[in-house]
């Protein structure tokens, strides 16, 4: 990392230490250390650091690159259906062990694929592993699965729709599209991941039985803040320099950039898959720490949030990303959670779980109308304002 970089992208340093700073403050506090944060909140801010990550990766192919993707909280589930495929196989198989190991005869590998096919698959009515099952007793190329399923479903997608030229609302319905698409087949009993009853018990790590939640909880507070800062980094570079001038001029004027010999469906291509690569693997961090997935995750509302988040914190800014998506996502926890007191207005009481997404949807609408460039860009003129 040499002086330009750090000149051009002056947020990186700040962003990095304030990073760092919050993540040994919440290693202190946690129940493994002075126990003054709960192992529950702990969880909750590693979610929220993933969500952070995935918001980084949608600020990159909208604010930067001008494509506007409905659908890249479908490579966030994707992440973590591949990753929660190993734990509950690796889970099952373990309890599956232990209660065959008591039989006079022992048993066949066979009869222990089959007991935990009828433990996972069951409450489906089926017994037998389906074809995208074939790894499932092997973390690495589940982890592989991870990586390489978000990025090839991003690329042939990418390719299919940035070489016909589709752009602007169209792309962004085409996105929309392939995410509902996604939804509706893993609601299906027969789609191989249990239909809607999704996967269940992640939060129990394999081999880690005997090891406190709290400890484990905070192994993956520590990991997504790590995946946070190289995700950081990596955004960072890509959206400076020459090729960072190209996807900004893209955003402007694709038109243009592509009348001076520009492959634009390339650098199109490029942010796509390696945003949804990064989308997959914050995935994969997120499920473990809230435990469970199912296709409600990937439905295209999730997808509209975060644009929203995008919006809230600033598009095209990467801090104001992650500000968008932390200030949503805790502030979302603590109304959902009943927290809240509920507001007595005489003729009518606001339960605040009920309106919450009223809430979001009025602030969203008041960002976009007064505050366009959001609260980083808040944040800006209030650094920048001449003295």
């Amino acid at each position: 990392m040499d002086k330009t970089f750090i000149g051009r992208n002056p947020s990186v340093l700040w962003f990095l230490l304030a990073l760092g700073l919050f993540t040994a403050g919440v290693t202190i506090l946690s129940e493994a250390g002075l126990s003054v944060i709960s192992t529950s909140f702990v969880k909750t801010l590693g979610k929220t650091l993933c969500l952070c990550l995935i918001a980084i990766a949608m600020d990159v192919v909208w604010g930067y690159c001008g494509i506007l993707s409905l659908g890249h909280f479908a490579f966030f589930g994707i992440g973590g259906y591949a990753i929660g495929m190993w734990l509950m196989y690796a889970r099952t198989e373990g309890i599956v062990v232990e209660s065959l190991s008591s039989q006079v005869i022992p048993p066949t590998p066979q009869e222990i694929t089959d007991a935990i096919g009828n433990q996972i698959f069951g409450v489906v009515g089926s017994s037998e592993f389906p074809a995208i099952w074939a790894f499932a007793d092997s973390l690495f190329l589940q982890l592989l699965m991870v990586i390489l399923v978000p990025g090839l479903l991003a690329l042939v997608f990418g390719w299919l729709a940035f070489r016909s030229r589709v752009t602007g609302v169209y792309l962004s319905i085409l996105t929309q599209a392939m995410t509902l698409a996604l939804a509706l087949y893993l609601f299906q009993n027969d789609s191989g991941l249990r239909g809607n009853n999704g996967l269940s018990g992640l939060q129990n790590i394999p081999g880690f039985e005997d090891t406190p939640q709290s400890t484990i909880s905070l192994a993956f507070f520590l990991g997504s803040a790590l995946a946070l800062g190289l995700g950081y980094l990596l955004f960072a570079w890509v959206v400076s320099g020459k090729m960072g001038s190209v996807i900004k001029a893209i955003r402007d004027d694709e038109a243009r950039v592509r009348f001076l010999g520009y492959q634009v469906e390339s650098y199109k291509l490029f942010v796509f898959t390696l945003t949804a690569i990064v989308s997959g693997i914050a995935g994969a961090l997120y499920y473990p720490q809230a435990g469970i997935i199912n296709p409600a995750e990937i439905a295209p509302i999730a997808s509209i949030y975060l644009a929203v988040w995008v919006a809230i914190g600033g598009r095209g800014r990467l801090y104001g990303a992650v500000i968008g998506a932390a200030f949503v996502s805790l502030l979302s926890s603590w109304f959902t959670s009943g927290g809240v007191p509920a507001v007595n207005l005489g003729f009518y009481t606001i339960q605040w779980t009920d309106w919450w997404l009223v809430l979001l949807g009025v602030s969203f609408v008041a960002v976009t109308l007064f505050f366009p460039k959001g609260i980083g860009g808040l944040f800006d003129y209030l650094v920048r304002k001449p003295s």
